[in-house]
């Protein structure tokens, strides 16, 4: 039986980190669409309606809370899980963070190992990558 694979949406506008997190999940069996800005970001989910999104919330122009804030506000993508990269993981912000509507949230540099897990456990995926264990 063929099965098409889960698309990611991965907004993050540091291109090492981009090109590493989106390696890291097609290598895990994903197909990734990518963009660097909050309002690209609103745009290819409205069009592409991913299964998940990773969103870096500090990004130029609409940083990554105001993207998050209209995708949970639009009926078409409010129950497309979110997942919060953040460089700043305090507990304030990890509170701000829930608030928004994202599912988890994952300190950076985050470790590929934790990118994947995270990923498969939100989409209900069995661990199939022992490496990452």
């Amino acid at each position: 039986m063929s099965r098409h694979p889960l698309t990611i949406l991965l907004v993050e506008d540091f291109d090492d980190a981009r090109e590493l997190y989106s390696t890291c999940l097609r290598s895990s069996g994903y197909h990734v669409i990518e963009a660097a800005t909050g309002n690209d970001a609103v745009a290819l989910a409205r069009s592409a309606m991913p299964n998940l999104i990773l969103m870096d919330l500090l990004l130029p122009g609409m940083d990554g809370w105001q993207a998050t804030a209209v995708l949970k506000s639009d009926p078409q993508l409010k129950h497309v899980p979110i997942v919060a990269l953040t460089a700043h993981a305090l507990t304030d912000e990890r509170e701000r963070i829930a608030r928004l509507g994202c599912d988890a949230f994952l300190a950076k540099p985050c470790l590929p190992p934790d990118l994947i897990r995270t990923v498969d456990r939100i989409l209900g995926r069995p661990l199939v990558h022992p490496e990452t264990t």
